[in-house]
């Protein structure tokens, strides 16, 4: 199998990042973003998705430091994957988290489209405002050119709410990149043709 690893570097007037990303981890992770909220969520996607992720990024504000982050990680999921040949493609995980059910669904299409039902109570969790993880979601489906549907299906208290999403991205994410053995080969498409 190849190498399934990539490294994304952005430099704006806005915001400086820096992301390398290996698909076949064991879900390590070193994050620094400067929000402690948004670096807890994105180690639930690499513990639970069994991605590395080495991550420094800093910005003038949380909106276009967390915008650019999805950027670069959407980026750097396509690089990594490559032509997407053998991959599983589509996957879901459905993820509690005591109050909170969460469910999510993606398909690694190469095209980019979201669909999020998101019913958080607008708190500001440490400085980190829910309507974030909304924008984070369709960057990210934009930019790593996957339909991802989203819908948080209970829950009470908004940390727990996208500590499950965070988690059901992971798997599903790890789920939809994994080589199947039985088409390790082929292009998981009837059009012969995925973009990438």
């Amino acid at each position: 199998m190849a190498n399934r690893e990539s490294i994304i570097k952005r430099k704006t007037r806005e915001t400086d990042i820096s992301l390398e990303l290996n698909l076949d981890g064991q879900g390590n992770w070193e994050i620094a973003t400067g929000i402690g909220m948004f670096d807890h969520l994105l180690s639930q996607l690499c513990r639970h998705g069994v991605f590395d992720i080495k991550l420094a990024a800093g910005g003038d504000d949380p909106h276009h430091l967390v915008e650019d982050v999805a950027i670069c990680l959407g980026k750097a999921f396509i690089k990594a994957l490559g032509d997407k040949r053998g991959v599983v493609r589509i996957a879901h995980a459905v993820v509690p988290m005591d109050d909170a059910l969460a469910m999510l669904v993606i398909d690694l299409s190469g095209r980019g489209y979201t669909v999020l039902e998101l019913l958080f109570s607008d708190n500001d969790m440490f400085g980190f405002p829910t309507d974030l993880i909304r924008h984070f979601l369709e960057t990210l489906a934009v930019e790593a050119k996957m339909n991802l549907h989203a819908k948080i299906l209970t829950g009470i208290n908004d940390h727990h709410k996208a500590e499950a999403l965070f988690k059901a991205l992971g798997r599903a994410l790890d789920e939809a990149t994994r080589i199947d053995s039985r088409i390790s080969d082929i292009l998981p498409t009837t059009k012969e043709f995925l973009e990438s």
